[in-house]
């Protein structure tokens, strides 16, 4: 899935205290009014699976429906829609992948070490881009943790297009924004054209920064660490041999940020987000006797809403609604709410903790680095 990257510098990271993802809450940011568009897709998609008696297919495509509902928070060229379209076409394609290898491949180390560099490439170009690359990621790890034959990885994939399809289509139809729409799948062949030809512009100018000894100051650092970072928390979690390990490498990668300081906060944040969601969720839980389906959908629809609302706004918080979200969707194919969310607290913390481990190496060999230089070229 690699996509190209630019020459552009990547984003300075922003110093602060190591809790601001944790302690400080941005209100102004809350858009709980606006999103209220976004979950009708995930609500067809749940009702329809238990409808016709398979909830899990309707978890897959409702899953689906609400990665795309994010894309609406991004742009890509001015348009809401764009980075719904690409992650759409991106988590297919990934979902197929990611389920023919499986955690019990080998091979699913270094093709999540390549996506991984992949995605760190992206975030020197606009926002969306890296977005989309992200959660692209995130499906393949996901979708390993269900190894199949090809024919159930095209069910999953085409299950997962098929909510983010429902997801673009009822979002611009609310939003106003069907015309715009039919332009951009008018389009679709030259935007991937143009991505084509992108990607190998960006591949050409890696080798030349390399050569160059010029990658410093490029993207090309901060894809590395990530690719070592899901390449060691992929092998943790083909080593611990249970689904949900996966939770391990995404946290990495969700928390792995080109700052020290960035990278602490959001680890943190996502541990005490998730702790505090899964001791929610547990309660909750054990105060609803023998939910239905349709109770377990109702409160995973409330949960989405309460994420979309709140991801910019504190990432703790989000990282408390996201967790509900998860247990209370999962719970839906009849998967004990409680074990989801003990295990994700556990793989959220490995996972971070690798993350951090993997800045703190990478910030000791510059010291040395620096302290070699300072040495063999003393000052005067």
């Amino acid at each position: 899935m690699p996509f190209p990257a630019t020459s552009q510098q990547p984003k300075p990271s922003q110093s602060g205290s190591y809790f601001t993802d944790s302690y400080v809450f941005n209100w102004h940011n809350q858009t709980f009014r606006d999103d209220i568009v976004l979950l009708p897709a995930i609500a067809i998609c749940l009702a329809v699976g238990i409808w016709l008696g398979h909830p899990a297919a309707g978890m897959i495509a409702g899953g689906g429906a609400m990665t795309v509902g994010f894309g609406a928070k991004q742009s890509i060229d001015d348009s809401r829609l764009l980075p719904m379209l690409f992650v759409s076409i991106g988590m297919t394609f990934a979902a197929f992948l990611g389920v023919v290898i499986g955690y019990t491949n080998y091979l699913l180390v270094p093709m999540a070490a390549l996506w991984g560099f992949g995605y760190g490439m992206l975030t020197t170009r606009e926002e969306g881009y890296s977005w989309v690359g992200q959660q692209c990621v995130i499906t393949f790890l996901v979708a390993s943790a269900f190894p199949a034959s090809i024919g159930p990885a095209c069910d999953r994939a085409l299950l997962i297009l098929a909510g983010g399809g429902v997801q673009v289509i009822s979002s611009a139809i609310l939003l106003q924004l069907f015309r715009q729409l039919g332009d951009h799948l008018s389009s679709l062949a030259r935007y991937i054209r143009a991505e084509h030809l992108a990607l190998r512009s960006a591949y050409l100018l890696a080798t030349q920064s390399i050569i160059g000894r010029r990658f410093l100051s490029s993207a090309i650092p901060y894809s590395l660490r990530v690719a070592v970072t899901l390449a060691v928390t992929t092998e943790i979690y083909r080593r611990l041999n249970f689904a949900s390990g996966y939770w391990i490498p995404m946290t990495a990668l969700l928390v792995l940020k080109p700052g020290l300081t960035d990278t602490v906060s959001r680890a943190i944040a996502r541990l005490i987000g998730t702790l505090a969601g899964a001791i929610v969720v547990s309660f909750c839980l054990a105060h609803i006797p023998n939910p239905s389906p349709t109770v377990l959908a109702v409160f995973t629809l409330l949960f989405a809403g309460l994420s979309y609302g709140t991801v910019n706004v504190n990432y703790a918080l989000f990282s408390v609604c996201i967790t509900g979200y998860i247990v209370f969707l999962l719970s839906i194919n009849n998967v004990p709410g409680p074990l989801i969310a003990q295990r994700r607290a556990v793989c959220t913390a490995l996972g971070g903790f690798i993350a951090l481990a993997v800045r703190l190496v990478v910030i000791y060999r510059r010291k040395k680095q620096r302290e070699k230089s300072s040495a063999a070229f003393p000052q005067n």
